[in-house]
């Protein structure tokens, strides 16, 4: 027996299309934002290869062993796996849906990036003030181009998280504010495995 068009089942029919094409756009933004991921895959292999090639090419000028500090790197390095954590524990409080501890964590790891970029930028001023410039050495175009794209990916991740504690306060925990955090909580979790990375091939690898 055919089914009658009353509008109740056309009015039904509609919220549950509606329902169908909300759950497909979250799931394209997602899987578009997997797409950036890899695109920043290849720009930083594509950066440490660079580094690896002109890391013994100083010109005559200051080298790794000459420039690094270690201390302050290790503590940067320190700083930024905390921040991993502490945003792993936003993630944990949103699926328990406790809003206040979710925008109380994603404000620590905030802050914790924050540390972490003031001790680069002191860093870069420290080298810049030993006549280490981009331009003295191919060796320190390809590190500050590494180390600073770097910089430059967790300044982005902090006014994301900035701004996302502000919806979130705004709009509480939601599908589409879920989504948000999960996908902030790739891209630091990303930011921290490329560090490793650089902490390891620059920095320990340098000085070794």
């Amino acid at each position: 027996m055919a089914q009658s068009h009353t509008p109740e089942n056309v009015n039904q029919a509609d919220l549950h299309a509606e329902h169908h094409d909300h759950v497909d756009l979250e799931g394209v933004r997602t899987f578009g934002f997997w797409i950036y991921l890899m695109t920043d895959v290849i720009l930083f292999g594509t950066f440490f290869a660079t580094y690896m090639v002109l890391q013994g090419n100083t010109n005559g000028g200051p080298g790794p062993d000459d420039l690094f500090q270690m201390n302050g790197v290790i503590a940067s390095t320190f700083i930024l796996l905390t921040s991993s954590y502490t945003c792993g524990l936003a993630l944990l409080a949103m699926n328990r849906g406790k809003l206040k501890a979710l925008i109380g964590w994603l404000g620590v790891t905030t802050a914790l990036g924050a540390i972490f970029i003031g001790l680069e930028i002191s860093e870069f001023i420290h080298l810049v003030s030993e006549g280490a410039t981009m331009g003295t050495s191919a060796f320190l175009s390809a590190f500050y181009t590494l180390v600073g794209t770097h910089g430059l990916h967790v300044i982005v991740g902090l006014v994301w998280m900035s701004g996302l504690m502000i919806q979130l306060a705004r709009k509480g925990i939601t599908p589409v504010t879920k989504r948000k955090v999960n996908i902030i909580s790739l891209f630091w979790h990303f930011l921290d495995v490329v560090w490793i990375f650089v902490f390891t091939v620059v920095y320990l690898m340098g000085v070794s």
